[in-house]
Order: C-alpha cells, then sequence, then structure tokens
C-alpha cells in the first residue's frame, strides 16, 4: 500500500512565461523558488508548504479552451486569510471572478482564471466570515 504523506507540488501549463510570472508573483503574490536548470522553461513558486510547478508547453493538450470560469473544471485551491480583501484585490486589479459565497462545501469561495485560463480557487472557512 501506498502511504502519503502529502501533495508536494502542482504542475500547470502556461503559454507565455511572463505574463504567468506576473499573475502567480505579482497579483497572486507568491514566493517564487529557485529552479533546476531544465531544458525547457517554467518557473516554480511556494504555496505554503507545498509549490506550484509552472511548465511552458504552448501546444500541451492539457491548455483549456474554454475561457470561462467553470468551477466543476480541473483547479487548484488556495486557502486564503481574508475572503473579503481578497475579492476586493482581485476586482481592483481587473481579474475576473466567480464567486461561491455560500457553497455547500462548507468553504467561501473564489474562483479566477491565470492568463492561460487555468483555474483557480481562492477560499476561507465560511465559518470565519462576518
Amino acid at each position: 500500500m501506498i502511504k502519503v504523506e502529502s501533495i508536494h507540488h502542482v504542475s500547470l501549463t502556461v503559454t507565455d512565461l511572463q505574463k504567468a510570472k506576473h499573475f502567480y508573483g505579482e497579483i497572486l503574490g507568491l514566493k517564487e523558488l529557485k529552479r533546476p536548470n531544465f531544458d525547457f522553461p517554467g518557473a516554480w513558486y511556494e504555496v505554503g508548504q507545498q509549490q506550484l510547478h509552472l511548465i511552458v508547453e504552448p501546444n500541451a493538450s492539457t491548455l483549456r479552451k474554454d475561457h470561462s470560469i467553470n468551477s466543476k473544471e480541473g483547479h487548484f485551491a488556495i486557502r486564503v486569510q481574508n475572503y473579503e480583501e481578497t475579492l476586493s484585490y482581485l476586482m481592483s486589479q481587473g481579474i475576473e471572478i466567480e464567486e461561491k459565497r455560500e457553497s455547500v462545501s462548507g468553504f467561501a469561495q473564489i474562483f479566477c482564471m491565470d492568463p492561460d485560463y487555468n483555474l483557480i480557487e481562492l477560499n476561507v472557512d465560511r465559518a470565519t466570515l462576518n
């Protein structure tokens, strides 16, 4: 039997590394990590105790064709400290969002997309909302 410890990282395909680095580093505020010298471009970020790896592959089959926010499609979630501040900040940056404040999941959710339409959920425990 496999004895799982945790998720180490999530990898996402991107097409434009500079746009992706702006989104993940500047907009989301993730800390960029040193990345090995692979033979393909990309970037690594720290997300709590886990990592996010961006891989540049313009012809990848994992790139979404649907450019709308659809929370039923594959995504990853980041727990944030404050729902209202996160929502306000994303809106001030012109980021398209979909709110699910009353989600049956028990989380107040904000969904958004990176420049390549990869879906990201930002959430808090609904019990922390006023």
